[in-house]
C-alpha cells in the first residue's frame, strides 16, 4: 500500500515543524516522528481510522494537537493525506 501527501498536506508539515522548531529546539523532529508513528498505523490498517465526512478518515496524532485527514482510493491500494490539520484552528475559518 502506498501513502502520498498532497501539496496542502506537505505545506501543513513544513508550517508546524517550522513553528515547533522555533518553540523548542528539536521539538519539530518530535512531531515529524510523531507523524511517521501514524503513517505505520495508517497502512498497516487505513481502515481503523473513523470516516468524518465522506470517504475522509481522521487519525489523531499523539502528543501534539493535529490530525491527519486522509482518503483510502484504487481499491484501497492508496493513501491519500488530504491534510495535516491543526486540531486549534476553525476548520470554517479560511486562511
Amino acid at each position: 500500500m502506498k501513502l502520498s501527501y498532497t501539496e496542502r498536506a506537505k505545506d501543513d508539515i513544513e508550517t508546524a515543524l517550522i513553528w515547533y522548531e522555533k518553540q523548542k529546539e528539536g521539538l519539530g523532529f518530535e512531531f515529524l516522528d510523531c507523524i511517521e508513528n501514524c503513517e505505520v498505523k495508517i497502512k498497516e490498517r487505513p481502515k481503523m481510522y473513523a470516516l468524518v465526512y465522506a470517504n475522509f478518515r481522521r487519525c489523531v496524532i499523539r502528543r501534539f494537537p493535529f490530525s491527519i485527514y486522509y482518503t483510502i482510493e484504487n481499491d484501497g491500494r492508496d493513501i491519500i493525506v488530504h491534510s495535516v490539520f491543526d486540531n486549534r484552528q476553525d476548520p470554517l475559518k479560511k486562511p
